[in-house]
């Protein structure tokens, strides 16, 4: 009965807030600003700590302690997810408005293939249990490599999917009011925002598979691990509005997810061997990640190399800019 509660109370509060949350935009389809960001991302964290609790209630501090420990893993590593969002918005020059849009059908996506997959895995490592070592050693490769490449770089020109697409599917290059489809002379066209909605959806699926072998070296409970990864997900579109701006200051941010990469993986390797308290794996987590924002924060990039790299480039479009883009669109369609 306890269990039927519990999960009771999560699909309630996603529910619930994901109907709150469709309503809004659906009413009032617009880029959010900083306070809104603030607010709805404060709201998910605030859903997040009050489902914590409830596991630390039904479950014991065990289960609440893989619940925190998971959720802000996985928390941290949507962080660096925005990262890549945010570039390829930029590379294919998407107003603020339309990035709403790919942002919220984007992250329903994201939850329904994050549950395939992370039911997959848990069942596949309860029949294969060698696979803690191949996760385990994965994370730390892809830790080291991505410690070691520096700055992501975005190529969607080389996205696979994305050019199979372009094959079988006409295109317009144009943007037409957040439509992925519109029809031109009785023909079904994509529009500019479609290939954009297809390299988030590809990216996406690539940092689940980094995402996921992370949590499980945290715990194999399904329950634990697909609350934890949904709560992360569900509130990065507003984290993404909220963070767009100051981005660049974080400069150690993607050295601190590469070291936790790195000592999630080493966790998995030792586990036969060393037993590492989950309540030491937080604590480490923690350490490791508010480390990276504190000395971006001391040690903040100086103002000449900031412009003379061009991140002034990554901020999202102002509410005029998205009026002009409006204007050209009507423009566009009158021509």
């Amino acid at each position: 009965m306890q269990v039927l509660a519990i999960w009771g109370l999560f699909a309630g509060l996603i529910v619930g807030m994901l109907i709150v949350d469709i309503l809004r935009y659906m009413n009032n389809p617009r880029a959010l600003s900083l306070r809104e960001a603030a607010v709805w991302t404060g709201t998910w964290v605030g859903l997040a700590a009050l489902f914590s609790g409830a596991v630390f209630a039904a479950y014991g501090t065990n289960k609440g302690m893989e619940f925190a420990t998971g959720y802000i893993i996985e928390w941290s590593l949507s962080v660096g997810i925005l990262f890549v969002f945010l570039m390829i918005f930029q590379y294919f020059r998407v107003p603020a408005i339309d990035q709403q849009r790919v942002l919220f059908w984007g992250i329903v996506g994201a939850i329904v293939l994050r549950g395939i997959f992370l039911f997959g895995a848990v069942s596949l490592q309860s029949y294969f249990a060698w696979l803690v070592y191949v996760f385990g050693a994965f994370l730390i490769y892809v830790g080291i490599k991505l410690l070691r490449q520096g700055d992501v770089h975005v190529e969607p020109q080389k996205n696979p999917i994305l050019r199979f697409f372009k094959r079988i599917v006409p295109m317009e290059p144009t943007y037409d009011s957040q439509n992925f489809f519109v029809r031109r002379k009785g023909k079904l066209v994509a529009t500019a925002l479609m290939p954009v909605m297809i390299v988030v959806m590809t990216t996406d699926i690539l940092f689940a598979v980094n995402s996921i072998p992370a949590i499980l070296a945290i715990t194999q409970d399904p329950f634990i691990v697909y609350t934890s990864n949904l709560y992360a997900i569900l509130g990065l579109r507003a984290l993404f509005f909220l963070l767009a701006g100051v981005m660049g200051m974080f400069r150690f941010l993607q050295v601190g997810l590469c070291a936790v990469l790195v000592f999630v993986g080493v966790k998995m390797l030792v586990s036969e061997f060393v037993h590492i308290p989950i309540a030491i794996s937080l604590g480490v987590v923690v350490t490791i990640l508010a480390g990276s924002v504190v000395a971006s924060i001391l040690l903040p990039v100086a103002k000449d190399s900031v412009s003379e790299s061009g991140d002034e480039s990554l901020a999202v479009p102002t509410a005029s800019a998205e009026e002009d883009t409006e204007e050209t669109r009507k423009k566009d369609r009158a021509a």
